[in-house]
């Protein structure tokens, strides 16, 4: 066998782990998941801000402000046996997934935020920049060759959405019409730089963009890129 024939029955593999216990079959016995208002989204992240501040979080936290309904939103057509990949923000997705509340609280608490990943609910994140985006791409490839009817729904940040890996994740999709949704949460920084001064493009590559593969929405958050606003030594 050559590399081009292992690399073809790679996404095969991935079916096969999907269906393992904890992941695809536990997805279809799935509990009926909580519908969070928006009030109730920000006071999770009010909690988790005021643990970190307090310093009993010894690990980085990134924290959502002002797109819970947007999130909302975006969930209104995830259903329960859909995969979701995130990048390092990803609290508001684990609760609208139907992970339950002190569950990703208890994960938060034991220093990994940046990285929550729940397989019995099919949500994924990772705190290396796009580094969920090809393993998005792969999860739909394996769905459009299996028989699972489920859909890949993949977030990232606008400045994300600028990278090559980006890009090429977004050009295969499209053209191989892969069963996946690319999300782009606009806040307008990445980090502490203005993403389209960055780029000295005024409207960036995604920008308003509503179609089968791209949603994109903007949104002012209250917090800095890492952290709750307190500088806390681990």
């Amino acid at each position: 066998m050559d590399r081009t024939d292992r690399t073809e029955r790679q996404p095969h593999r991935a079916a096969r782990v999907a269906d393992e216990p904890g992941t695809a079959a536990c997805a279809a016995d799935e509990p009926d998941r909580t519908a969070y208002t928006a009030d109730e989204l920000i006071a999770f992240e009010n909690e988790v801000a005021a643990a970190f501040n307090a310093g009993r979080i010894r690990a980085p936290v990134h924290l959502y402000s002002g797109n819970e309904a947007q999130m909302i939103e975006v969930f209104e057509s995830i259903g329960p046996r859909d995969w979701v990949f995130c990048s390092w923000r990803s609290h508001y997705q684990c609760l609208l997934k139907g992970v339950p509340r002190d569950e990703v609280m208890a994960e938060i608490l034991a220093g990994r935020s940046i990285s929550l990943c729940f397989p019995r609910h099919r949500i994924y994140s990772s705190a290396i920049v796009g580094g969920v985006l090809p393993v998005a791409v792969g999860t739909a490839l394996a769905i459009q060759r299996g028989a699972d009817d489920a859909r890949v729904h993949c977030f990232m940040g606008e400045m994300t959405a600028e990278t090559g890996i980006a890009h090429e994740a977004i050009k295969y999709s499209r053209n191989h019409r892969l069963p996946i949704r690319f999300i782009v949460e606009d806040n307008g920084k990445s980090v502490c730089t203005d993403t389209r001064q960055a780029w000295n493009q005024p409207v960036l590559s995604f920008e308003g963009r509503r179609d089968d593969f791209i949603h994109h929405y903007r949104y002012e958050t209250r917090y800095p890129h890492a952290g709750a606003g307190v500088r806390v030594q681990f």
